[in-house]
């Protein structure tokens, strides 16, 4: 009894060092290029967000971090995520967010009738900047896990992610969509899902995209329907939208991450984020 007192002690203790020293570390976001030489060096734009003191662990060889990769949405940059991307972050992830589409890409034409409404030439394009960013991010930090990847994505990046999850299971960990309207959800059940899903007349899913209620039981897949609008999903949204992303994200890392706990990198005492009141965790209706 005693001895199981000291170990509790002991981890306290621990606990208490290590939030203290986290707390003096910020998560540090840059933005590298990289080039496709096999789409005529098309630059390929990435943030990375990482915390600090992990990247000096990883760099001395002491951990192997996990990897989300985070997708935007169309004509969205892929710095407007960071309150995802921080989630992430906090609990020792490296972060990658490729910026799919640039100023001198054609605009995106959609024609009803052709699979995902005529969005797939832009689908593939995420999927090959997804594998550019991957590989050449072994160079700049090879202690990470790039082989099972975490998958995010809002909107037209939600359907790039759930294209990604379906053509490479083998490759992905986890899938987090905020409203992806047109690529069906994977309901082979290889990984688990959560999926945000806005209620914004402007935005509707397509027939077919979330699966009923069986099948996301049985696939696990974990649906929440809210009353943000479908813009309300990235930085420039409300805060209250954001506080209770992040809440559920939060919770649903701590149930899939067996080995990661976040740990609080401002000065600040720990923030504990809830839910709101509008957005209620339940399967989805097809």
């Amino acid at each position: 009894m005693k001895r199981g007192i000291a170990v509790l002690v002991s981890v306290g203790a621990l606990c208490g060092v290590a939030y203290f020293t986290a707390s003096k570390w910020a998560i540090k976001h840059e933005t590298i290029t990289f080039y496709d030489a096999s789409r005529d060096n098309r630059p390929v734009p990435v943030d990375i967000a990482i915390r600090r003191d992990k990247e000096m662990q990883a760099n001395a060889g002491m951990i192997t971090m996990p990897v989300a990769v985070i997708n935007h949405g169309n004509t969205v940059k892929n710095t407007e995520y960071g309150f995802l991307a921080n989630i992430f972050a906090a609990r020792g992830y490296l972060v990658v967010s490729p910026q799919h589409d640039l100023p001198t890409d054609p605009p995106m034409v959609t024609k009803p009738g052709e699979i995902y409404v005529g969005r797939l030439p832009q689908i593939l394009r995420g999927v090959a900047n997804i594998h550019l960013a991957m590989q050449e991010m072994k160079k700049v930090q090879p202690n990470a896990d790039y082989s099972r990847v975490t998958m995010v994505g809002h909107s037209m990046g939600g359907d790039i992610t759930m294209y990604f999850a379906k053509q490479y299971p083998d490759e992905v960990k986890k899938v987090v969509t905020l409203d992806n309207l047109r690529v069906p959800f994977v309901t082979a059940g290889k990984f688990k899902i959560l999926s945000f899903r806005s209620k914004d007349p402007q935005f509707k899913t397509d027939p077919g995209v979330i699966p009923t209620d069986e099948e996301c039981e049985k696939a696990g897949i974990q649906v929440v329907k809210t009353d943000f609008q479908h813009n309300d999903m990235r930085d420039t949204g409300p805060d209250g939208a954001k506080n209770s992303i992040q809440g559920m994200l939060d919770k649903f890392l701590s149930d899939t991450d067996s080995a990661i706990a976040p740990v609080d990198t401002t000065s600040s005492p720990p923030k504990v984020l809830e839910p709101g009141p509008v957005a209620l965790m339940s399967p989805a209706k097809s």
